[in-house]
């Protein structure tokens, strides 16, 4: 099959001026959706589609094709998914007489993906061919039956009238149904279903179900981003600080009391298994004058922490995770692949 992906990358952004080039781990944002969709085993082409001969440069470096630039018209603020992808797919046929079957949408705007699951809905797709197209959902943290319309009396109504339950408003959130929420950051659609019904997504819709996700659009949301590193990352330099991270802060800084934190140490020897460069450190000390290196190297090595170097003070990492930088929380996920 011919399978597209059009990757839109305008370059107008408000929120964040040039957003969609803004480097994220070293690389413009739009780069990690080219990557993405080059490492599909399925999808056959990749396009950028921008207004930008600027951001055209940055997409043909990383591999995109770019056979047109995007008109002005199918650039502003209010321009729709469809306008851009009907304009695509229309250029395509009239100059190469393309028409692929599938079209898989990747925003830029989600830097972050696992890619066997675009392959994974592209093929649920190709299975059930009832369907218009597919897209990435996650559970809902707010239900929509507690959500509610305001009038121009400010009367409120609610969003959902539903007959199987009575004031759904006023029900523990518990016995309610689940709700989802588009996530943004996979759609598969049918060629047909963009050119012949005019929709993005037709009246068939399946849903592909994303226990998380990334979507980037005000500068709090690139830097939230940023920190979630993933636990497959390979040759990087990470330095972990010891105590609040590999152990538990002790009492009164009395070190010989301090304990592992076990499950930090599982992600630190995890990435170490990875061919990561693991180099531990410590401030004691450094403000009493004692010396806790041989006492803390040797509880390294009771806790079983394997690391490449140690040291007194802080020396040169890609990645600091310390109590103060990176949150611990943060370091311990495990849900994306992160293209570097």
């Amino acid at each position: 099959m011919n399978i597209l992906c059009i990757i839109p990358a305008r370059s107008g952004s408000k929120s964040i001026i040039d957003k969609n080039i803004q480097s994220f781990f070293g690389k413009p944002l739009l780069a990690h959706s080219i990557e993405h969709s080059l490492s599909s085993k399925l999808i056959t082409r990749t396009i950028l589609s921008t207004d930008s001969e600027y951001y055209a440069n940055f997409g043909k470096s990383f591999g995109a094709e770019i056979p047109f630039l995007r008109p002005t018209e199918f650039s502003l603020d209010l321009s729709t998914d469809l306008d851009v992808f009907l304009h695509a797919l229309n250029h395509l046929k009239l100059t190469e007489n393309y028409v692929p079957d599938l079209v898989v949408h990747l925003r830029p705007t989600t830097p972050i993906r696992n890619v066997d699951e675009i392959d994974q809905m592209i093929e649920i797709l190709i299975r059930n061919k009832n369907a218009d197209s597919i897209r990435s959902i996650s559970k809902s943290n707010e239900t929509p039956y507690k959500m509610w319309f305001k009038n121009e009396n400010n009367q409120i109504l609610p969003i959902i009238a539903d007959d199987n339950f009575k004031e759904p408003y006023n029900l523990p959130r518990q016995i309610l149904p689940k709700t989802y929420i588009q996530n943004a950051s996979v759609d598969v659609i049918r060629t047909a279903t963009i050119t012949e019904l005019r929709s993005m997504t037709g009246s068939y819709i399946l849903g592909y179900e994303m226990e998380d996700f990334i979507d980037i659009d005000y500068l709090v949301d690139f830097q939230n981003a940023q920190n979630q590193i993933d636990i497959n990352v390979i040759n990087k330099k990470f330095c972990f600080d010891i105590d609040g991270v590999v152990a538990q802060l002790s009492p009164n800084n009395d070190y010989n009391l301090a304990q592992p934190n076990w499950e930090m140490i599982a992600k630190i020897n995890e990435l170490y298994e990875k061919d990561n460069h693991i180099i531990l450190f410590t401030a004691r000390g450094s403000e009493t004058g004692i010396d806790w290196y041989e006492i803390t190297k040797n509880q390294l090595l009771e806790w079983n922490v394997k690391f490449h170097e140690f040291y007194t003070g802080k020396p040169n990492a890609d990645f600091y995770i310390d109590d103060k930088n990176l949150l611990i929380s943060q370091i311990l996920k495990n849900r994306y692949n992160v293209n570097f």
